[in-house]
């Protein structure tokens, strides 16, 4: 939960804030990411005790942490980087910078040691993601990012990319296994509070609360049939008739992300990021099988598993979307705009009318309150609410009721809402009792950092590290020079 205030002192120390945040933004990465072999000589080599006394530098050697090495250039290209991804290092000096990039040699360094697992599959979907975004600083110019960049062709760039982000995912990976079982207790929660001198405590911003009944156009029984049955017709074609899953998903799958891609995912067992039914079909065929026809709320599917690679699934699917009728949609907003009217007749309340008419199943048992998926309570703050939800209240009176709202998603499916502000709490300083969840995220936000910092101060000790001399009068927050 963001702060109006900036003293933070009892919260959270500043660099280790800072280094927690840097080292989690996939797209401000170092290019120091080489592994050293014997003795820093060259870039691309890796050591199990390094000496540096009569090495030869590559481009200015500015440290060695571990197996890796930070090189002189690279503090100026990891201010590029973080400028680049849209990010701003305004009021971080090169010292500082600096220090991060070591922090996170270090956690690669002990994340190889204790062989956590980073994906390839998953390092070159944030290659291809983070490309994508540089492109949109060059106007879609390859040439000119390489340019930028200094590199020669696009797949240089993607393999130094790739070990870019390897790197910098093994870190993430250390520090949340650093963190992973942390937790706290109320009485942590309230010790932290009250540590904290009351003229100094943070202001929270204006939280409203939010309501909102969904009526979704229904689909016909014939049109859903039609739509399966035509999935099961596929379906026959590649099995009986020898015919491409790929093709078919090329020619007919109304999935716009996959469908020029043959359908095809891949899918972790280890990250849910697919719907649930989708998963459970994926991951319950054998290789070669195709799925009978299922339903998501994107519609109807068939999957087939073409291959697995220990927890990875490479899956390619159909997704067919019934056709709602006009009708269908007009019916749905009349019966809205009747829920409307008994509400601000005072027949009904907005709660009770959201039990009784909302299609959304996630809100309307609990009057159609929504969840800030955040802080995952009833408040969102005004100044970081979701754009688009703010444009439908920002007029709103507390429990008024919004005229009927037309939405259509990306895929064209279309439903109508009404809203209203349930509750409003105005700008406060921090309240023990009212502001315990918002409090409760500081105080375990803190005890992961000292946690954080308790292990970068025992791994210094332990891990081989060489800071050059230009680099010696920086007033780093960690003991990397092991002056103590």
């Amino acid at each position: 939960m963001p702060l109006k205030t900036n003293n933070l002192k009892y919260t959270i120390n500043i660099k280790s804030f800072l280094t927690l945040c840097l080292a989690f933004i996939s797209v401000s990465n170092t290019y120091a990411q080489e592994i050293i072999e014997d003795e820093v000589k060259a870039v691309t080599k890796k050591v199990d005790s390094v000496d540096t006394t009569n090495a030869r530098k590559v481009d200015g050697v500015a440290a060695v942490v571990g197996d890796f090495i930070v090189l002189e250039s690279d503090i100026q290209k990891e201010r590029d980087q973080i400028k680049a991804s849209g990010g701003s290092a305004d009021g971080v000096d090169d010292c500082q910078l600096f220090g991060l990039m070591l922090e996170r040699k270090l956690y690669a360094h002990h994340a190889i040691q204790d062989s956590l697992p980073v994906s390839d599959a998953e390092i070159r979907k944030n290659v291809d993601y983070q490309i994508q975004q540089f492109l949109q600083q060059t106007n879609g110019s390859m040439e000119r990012l390489l340019e930028f960049y200094n590199k020669d062709d696009e797949q240089s760039f993607r393999d130094e990319m790739f070990e870019i982000n390897k790197s910098n995912l093994l870190a993430q990976r250390m520090q949340a296994k650093i963190v992973e079982e942390i937790e706290i207790t109320p009485e942590e929660v309230r010790a932290f509070f009250n540590k904290i001198p009351e003229d100094e405590r943070p202001t929270f911003g204006t939280e409203l609360k939010v309501a909102q009944i969904v009526a979704e156009p229904q689909v016909s029984e014939e049109e859903t049939q039609k739509i399966i049955d035509r999935l099961k017709q596929f379906k026959a074609d590649i099995i009986e008739r020898g015919a491409s899953f790929r093709s078919k998903a090329v020619l007919y799958s109304q999935d716009p992300g996959s469908a020029s891609k043959g359908g095809k995912y891949t899918l972790n067992r280890k990250q849910p990021r697919m719907v649930k039914e989708f998963r459970q079909v994926a991951f319950s065929l054998q290789v070669g099988e195709v799925s009978e026809p299922f339903k998501t709320d994107f519609g109807y599917h068939i999957i087939t598993l073409e291959k697995i690679r220990g927890q990875e699934y490479d899956v390619a699917h159909i997704l067919l979307t019934p056709e709602v009728s006009s009708k269908a949609i007009q019916d749905a907003k009349e019966r809205l705009e009747k829920a409307r009217k008994r509400i601000i007749d005072g027949d009904i309340s907005f709660a009770d009318a959201a039990k009784e008419v909302s299609d959304e199943k996630e809100t309307k048992n609990d009057g159609g309150q929504l969840i800030n998926p955040t802080t995952q309570d009833y408040n969102f703050e005004l100044t970081r609410m979701d754009p688009e939800l703010y444009a439908q209240i920002q007029n709103l009176k507390d429990g008024e009721v919004s005229l009927v709202l037309k939405e259509e998603d990306r895929t064209g499916k279309v439903k109508f809402k009404i809203l209203m502000v349930t509750g409003r709490v105005e700008d406060h300083k921090a309240d023990y009792a009212r502001d315990f969840l918002k409090i409760k995220d500081l105080a375990l936000e803190e005890k992961k950092i000292r946690a954080i910092e308790k292990w970068q101060d025992e791994k210094i000790v332990d891990t081989y590290i060489k800071i050059s001399k230009e680099h010696r009068d920086c007033d780093f927050s960690g003991n990397w020079l092991k002056n103590n």
